[in-house]
């Protein structure tokens, strides 16, 4: 019944902030610990931990966190010094720059993807990787839906 999304909470502790399904909020967040989204949200995201977007939640936003977990829809750059889940029947749209990705069967990715380890504090990468899914190297943004023969 809870899946992934209820033990990536418990691995990095509780969730401190909860913006609820129904209200749609405007602007930028800053919060101390994990972060969770099942509402409409647009502006900018900051959060030294986890980012958890639920299957309700719709952001429009930059966002820059430690890890995400995504389940909705996210249009805007994602940029996660340590990891981020796209969970299957999320919806994103916009680049996204990590150390670790990990992609279910049934996302709906487009845009660009940079693996490698992030600088503390600059926001770049070390060692940058442009990858597929699917593991091989692009050259242009990608367009597809994740499926089963990753």
């Amino acid at each position: 019944m809870f899946g992934k999304e209820v033990d990536a909470n418990v691995q990095e502790g509780r969730i401190n902030s909860i913006l609820g399904k129904g209200c749609k909020f405007k602007g930028t967040i800053e919060v101390e610990g994990t972060l969770r989204i099942d509402s409409e949200f647009e502006g900018v995201v900051n959060c030294p931990e986890t980012l958890v977007v639920g299957k309700t939640g719709i952001v429009r936003a930059e966002i820059h966190v430690k890890n995400a977990t995504i389940g909705g829809k996210v249009i805007g750059n994602i940029t996660a010094t340590n990891k981020i889940e796209l969970q299957s029947g999320s919806h994103i749209e916009g680049d996204i720059t990590t150390h670790r990705l990990v992609i279910d069967e049934g996302v709906f990715f487009e845009g660009s993807c940079k693996m490698g380890e992030l600088r503390p504090g600059s926001g770049s990468l070390a060692e940058a990787t442009t990858v597929k899914p699917s593991g091989s190297t692009i050259q242009q943004p990608m367009r597809e839906k994740v499926g089963a023969g990753r």
